[in-house]
């Protein structure tokens, strides 16, 4: 879900050409998530092998970091580790939720209702560890290094952004900035052209957000942020405080510079300092390794084409088309990437 900023948020269109030879990294449970709702079939549902295993994560993986490779540009990605108590409390509220859709969508395909079937099918969506292990081990044998955090995955790449270990942070969602990243890039890893409800196209590019700008912009501090997000809602009290949107929050935070002052005020029905203390308090990894390696085409071909009938020829293809995107650049091949 993510805090939602709206448009207190200054965002600044950025060229795939100035994320040349930089280092990102995604945060994987939004990148795969992204993966699952919208690479389907026309029918709204996901793609799938011939045993019924879904594999949009897989397509999306394959297609959209390979052509990020290919722009020169050096990705980690990061997964989940255990998510803090308030959070499991919210899964299962969204578990309720995917099976009352899961039940809406089972009579949309007895009517053959199109139109509620895509609805629905991307409302039951579910990041399994079955999709989330797959994804690693793709990701893994592109080359591309993957950690594991100790618990939210956006905190993680928010240190590792503000350790100066990557440039930006990728996702579409604000949290790195409410964990202190320097800068965050959205619509990374999303498809680059967006059908519109006419049939026409748009582009889609890349929008860096650099927190400095935003505190000096919004004329708060980090703290005050950190506030601001909690009376709109965070991934650890959903609903925020009722009737607060981003730019009454933002009016509060200004207004009163005791935070305990803005909750009272507010009428909160929560436990702020319990939410604050998450935020602040989340466990990070420190030691990890980045390190990039050449990708391994014959345990990518077992995965994708054995294991889930890709075309041998359209997965070699994609490989190839990397494999001469890196010859031509200075640098002096795929197995030269920089480690840290």
């Amino acid at each position: 879900m993510g805090v939602k900023l709206g448009d207190l948020v200054i965002k600044k269109e950025i060229s795939f050409e100035e994320l040349s030879n930089k280092k990102i990294a995604i945060d994987a449970p939004n990148m795969i998530y992204q993966f699952l709702t919208s690479i389907r079939q026309p029918d709204g549902t996901p793609l799938m092998d011939s045993k019924g295993n879904i594999t949009s994560h897989l397509q999306g993986i394959l297609t959209r970091l390979t052509n990020l490779m290919s722009r020169n540009i050096q990705l980690c990605v990061c997964f989940d580790g255990k998510p803090p108590l308030s959070k499991i409390r919210e899964t299962e509220s969204r578990e309720y939720r995917k099976e009352i859709a899961a039940e809406k969508l089972k009579k949309a395909l007895e009517e053959e209702d199109i139109s509620s079937v895509y609805k629905y099918s991307k409302q039951v969506v579910r990041l399994t560890k079955e999709v989330s292990n797959e994804s690693k081990e793709l990701i893994n044998y592109l080359g591309i290094p993957t950690i594991q955090a100790p618990s939210e995955s956006d905190a993680q790449i928010a240190f590792m952004c503000e350790k100066g270990d990557v440039w930006a942070c990728a996702s579409s969602d604000m949290d790195v900035l409410i964990y202190g990243a320097p800068r965050l890039v959205t619509n990374l890893t999303v498809s680059q052209r967006k059908k519109l409800p006419s049939g026409s196209t748009i582009s889609i590019n890349p929008e860096l957000i650099e927190l400095e700008k935003v505190l000096r912009n919004l004329e708060i501090n980090q703290d005050q942020l950190l506030a601001l997000a909690i009376l709109v809602g965070t991934d650890y009290n959903k609903l925020g405080v009722k009737g607060i949107g981003p730019k009454t929050a933002l009016k509060l935070v200004k207004q009163f510079k005791n935070f305990d002052k803005i909750f009272k005020e507010v009428e909160a029905d929560f436990n702020w300092k319990e939410v604050y203390a998450v935020f602040k308090s989340m466990p990070i990894m420190k030691n990890y390794q980045l390190k990039w390696q050449a990708p391994d085409e014959e345990k990518i071909i077992k995965l994708l084409v054995d294991k889930h009938d890709f075309s041998e020829d359209r997965v070699k293809k994609t490989l190839e088309k990397l494999n001469n995107s890196k010859s031509k650049q200075s640098q002096k091949g795929l197995g030269d990437f920089i480690n840290v």
